[in-house]
């Protein structure tokens, strides 16, 4: 058997280096890379370019802007250069290769960071938030860049499609890098900094595999010594080892995240589903936040959830649960109201309609189905999570909401603003604006989200001071100058 094996793979190789790699012309690849590869003026001016359209895009945000600075790819030639200069230990060109790209990389941090320092928008948008965490989605990205970018170079086919591929795993989070440095945001920073090393790793470490599965090796490196190839196997060596402890964060988490999901669920009946999971795993311990939606109020479901969790999840969890009661279990409900009915006994008919018509004038308000109206007849209760409305902000929403409360009286309504609503709140005051804060002080309950205040450090430490002692969980950020408080969201039980 272990000779009928070995028997296929002989025919295999054959049959690769035949019609795959014996059709390479080697020796003109590696010329042609090592030409392209290096440092040169129009390769700066490709950074500067590439570097200033993705900031821009960032700060908008417009993924469009973004994909502008993908298209450019000044980064594809020096990393596919890096990743043919191990494969084929040469020393020389892995110098001239890693060179290029770090001094590249400086440049564009460079650039950014005055950017965004010169720019009025210093918030964390929605594109910079995504690029702040490296996650499985990610080194695919990379994975994937490299293989086309290899396959290209060394079939001679266009490099627009393959610097596309490369830009996208690493020009922005350099972008985001250099917002970090200008606004002394150092968990930004440094999430997208290790986003950038473990998708730079990934890339050259997948073009050197496909350059040594198409035949390229020592052979064709006409300086190569056994010292240089020790170094640079002990080199590589060293560069996989932040790719493997992301790897392995990100195994973890995300054996985590399924543990908690399935854990949260546990004490409840089958017909209870998840409406919400919020995971912050960043905060020692993790913070998790959890919206469940049963027919049943289950007395002591944290307690139950973190039992359940514990033996599964090595890790130490700071766990709620919000349980919104859905209405009556079906069977035993139906039956009570039939049973009430037939005893002439007419309470559940009206409760049920009054269910029924604040349902109804709830939705109609919020401009969602009634079917995402919770109702808790017993508590007298409705929640609802409000639609997007173009152009309108957290005061609008509010104004909704006020409505919603007059229409329904001897009812408590909350209505949540949507999650797109999530923009940065402007005080344009150098004194904390007390309507500002009360409109910012709801929003952050209605979204169980927590506040950031950048600004004047007297009126910052003020207005952070107002909304602790409202309840809200608030943190000072950056100190600037100017009369402009900026009140950012951020989200302790947010997944990363």
């Amino acid at each position: 058997m272990g000779g009928l094996t070995r028997s296929r793979g002989a025919v295999i190789a054959r049959w690769w280096r035949s019609r795959a790699s014996g059709k390479v012309h080697h020796a003109a690849v590696v010329e042609r890379i090592a030409a392209e590869s290096g440092w040169s003026g129009s390769y700066l001016f490709a950074i500067l370019i590439s570097a200033g359209i993705a900031v821009l895009g960032l700060l908008l945000p417009s993924s469009a802007v973004i994909i502008g600075a993908m298209l450019i790819s000044p980064l594809m030639l020096p990393i596919i250069g890096l990743g043919f200069g191990i494969a084929t230990f040469d020393l020389t060109e892995i110098r001239r290769a890693l060179s290029a790209l770090l001094l590249g990389a400086l440049v564009a941090v460079a650039l950014c960071t005055l950017i965004v320092v010169a720019s009025p928008i210093q918030t964390v948008t929605s594109e910079i938030a995504v690029r702040t965490r490296p996650n499985l989605f990610d080194l695919l990205v990379a994975l994937l860049s490299a293989l086309a970018g290899s396959y290209a170079v060394i079939n001679e086919r266009s490099t627009t499609v393959v610097g596309v591929a490369i830009a996208t795993a690493l020009m922005p989070p350099l972008a985001v890098v250099g917002f970090g440095l200008a606004t002394q945001n150092w968990t930004v920073l440094g999430g997208s900094l290790l986003l950038f090393i473990t998708n730079l790793i990934t890339i050259a470490l997948t073009a050197a595999t496909v350059a040594r599965l198409y035949g390229f090796g020592a052979h064709l490196s006409p300086t190569q010594t056994r010292l240089q190839g020790t170094l640079i196997v002990a080199g590589l060596a060293a560069l996989a080892v932040p790719l493997g402890l992301a790897l392995k964060q990100i195994a973890v988490e995300s054996f985590a995240r399924r543990q908690i999901r399935e854990a949260v669920l546990q004490p409840f009946s089958p017909d209870a589903r998840i409406s919400q999971l919020d995971i912050d795993f960043d905060r020692k311990p993790a913070v998790v936040r959890a919206v469940v939606l049963t027919p049943t109020i289950v007395p002591g479901a944290d307690a139950k959830v973190i039992a359940a969790t514990r033996a599964a999840v090595l890790m130490p969890l700071d766990l709620h649960v919000d349980q919104v009661r859905v209405g009556m279990e079906s069977g035993a409900g139906e039956a009570a109201q039939i049973a009430a009915a037939q005893a002439g006994d007419n309470r559940a008919t009206v409760a049920r309609d009054a269910r029924n018509t604040v349902a109804e004038r709830v939705s109609l308000l919020a401009g969602v189905p009634e079917n995402m109206v919770l109702v808790d007849s017993d508590a007298r209760r409705v929640a609802a999570r409000l639609a997007p409305l173009p152009g309108a902000d957290f005061a609008t929403y509010r104004a909704v909401e006020q409505r919603a409360i007059t229409a329904s009286p001897n009812w408590s309504v909350t209505l949540s603003p949507p999650d797109g609503s999530l923009l940065p709140v402007a005080i344009e005051d150098d004194v904390p604006d007390a309507d500002g804060l009360a409109l910012a002080i709801w929003a952050a309950r209605r979204l169980d989200r927590g506040i950031t205040v950048s600004g004047p450090a007297a009126a910052r430490d003020a207005a952070v001071e107002q909304l602790t002692a409202q309840g809200i969980r608030a943190t000072a950020g950056a100190a600037r100058r100017g009369t402009t408080l900026t009140l950012e969201w951020t989200a302790p039980q947010a997944e990363g």
